[in-house]
């Protein structure tokens, strides 16, 4: 208990410090922590690796348990004496067990360990797979949002110049041609904002389907992005990379596999007990045999093949390192760029803005051209429209940073859950 309580104070006391700290997800840019565990907890991708953990438990406990068994034989029959015609009952009891060699067992052991260590990092990638969707769902709601709100603002803003168009026109001081462009833009943008409106109920669908539990959000609005901390992001990604973790496991359960065969090469002797009784019980006979199986090519044969798949094993977890270190250069990288790409957008965004206000201004005084206006807000959506998805771009990008660090919601089903009573057990098998 006293080490209990030193190892939760000192995990608070790490909680404490900045660097180490998982930030709290603003509530209006992602959903609540508490819905994000639980939905996640119910995909199905997550809860067939759970499934895989239970397996690889059961056969962890049969590796330990062996593959030999008590066998029972009983037989019986009757002896005839031709020359006296007498007849005699007779009966058999026989019982043996095949016991493995010293050493076999103790790896046995490790190599359900190993396969258990396997499922829980490959539970871990499920539940990391499942956060990445949600995360990249919840932001493609985000976009679609953010367009429908920009094109239904340009609509407002192309309805109030259809209406000065067609005062213009009824005082005589412009074309009818000035009121049929004004029209036809405000139509276009109407039929943008229909085809956004549209975009964002089939990304509501598809958040849907993934997380049904999962209400979409409501709101369009972001919070400012914020550039990534200067943190030393490779070794922290690497220490919570799941597939990285797999293929570790998998090359360690490849390599004690092929122990295993190795020393599968001496068979395991098969001690047996019989006792029988002949000619009506006059002759009893009780004996002890000892069977030894001679081994043949075919156990050398399993052996290298056994060898064989650790070395494959090792040439995959080689591979995952290097994806796995690209990934982090990549995922730090798009980040920062995200951030700068989104500055730069707001930056395009405001001036051209400003620029089509100044253009619309002069138009209303008669000082300037329609075409040269229609252009100039053209010009402003679309660097809004590029502001926007910038911002939800940049957004993303951090948060997907700090969920492969573990910073954004607890990936690791123990750290999610916690214990499940008194005895500190969890919920989930893989943190017994």
């Amino acid at each position: 208990m006293n080490g209990r309580r030193l190892l939760s104070g000192g995990i608070g006391l790490l909680l404490a410090l900045p660097a180490l700290a998982a930030p709290s997800a603003p509530s209006a840019d992602l959903p609540p922590t508490e819905i994000a565990v639980r939905v996640l907890d119910a995909h199905p991708l997550v809860r067939a690796a759970e499934s895989g953990v239970a397996l690889e438990r059961a056969r962890s406990d049969q590796l330990e348990a062996g593959p030999h068994e008590l066998a029972l034989t009983v037989g019986g029959g009757r002896r005839r004496e031709t020359l006296a015609e007498t007849r005699y009952a007779e009966k058999e009891i026989g019982l043996q067990r095949a016991f493995r060699l010293p050493g076999k067992r103790g790896v046995d052991v490790q190599l359900g360990a190993a396969g258990v260590a396997q499922a829980q990092a490959q539970l871990g990638d499920a539940r990391h797979e499942a956060a990445r969707l949600l995360l990249a769902l919840w932001f493609n709601i985000r976009r679609e949002m953010a367009a429908v709100d920009e094109w239904r603002a340009e609509a407002e803003v192309l309805q109030e110049q259809a209406r000065a168009a067609r005062r213009r026109v009824e005082l005589g001081d412009a074309a009818a041609l000035e009121q049929s462009l004004a029209e036809a833009q405000l139509a276009q943008a109407e039929a943008q904002s229909s085809q956004a409106r549209s975009r964002l109920q089939l990304a509501r669908n598809e958040l849907a389907q993934h997380f049904p539990a999962l209400p979409p959000p409501v709101d369009a609005a972001l919070a400012e992005p914020q550039p990534p901390a200067a943190e030393d992001w490779r070794e922290r990604l690497l220490n919570h990379n799941h597939a990285l973790a797999a293929a570790r496991a998998a090359a360690q359960r490849q390599r004690i596999g092929a122990d295993r065969a190795e020393r599968e090469r001496l068979p395991d002797p098969t001690l047996g007990l019989r006792w029988s009784s002949e000619r009506d019980g006059q002759e009893k006979l009780f004996g002890v045999q000892l069977t030894i199986p001679l081994p043949g090519a075919a156990r050398a044969a399993a052996s290298r093949g056994a060898q064989a798949e650790a070395e494959v094993a090792n040439a995959r977890e080689a591979l995952a390192q290097a994806a796995a270190e690209a990934d982090a250069r990549r995922a730090v990288t798009q980040a920062d760029a995200a951030y700068r790409q989104w500055q730069q957008q707001a930056r395009v965004a405001e001036r051209m803005e400003a620029n089509a206000r100044l253009l619309d201004r002069a138009w209303r005084l008669g000082e300037g051209q329609l075409a040269e206006l229609i252009t100039a807000r053209r010009l402003a959506i679309e660097a809004r429209l590029g502001a926007a998805q910038a911002r939800a771009d940049a957004q993303e990008s951090r948060y997907r940073l700090l969920l492969d660090a573990h910073q954004l919601w607890p990936l690791d089903t123990c750290a999610a859950h916690g214990p499940s009573g008194e005895d500190g057990r969890s919920r989930h098998a893989e943190c017994d």
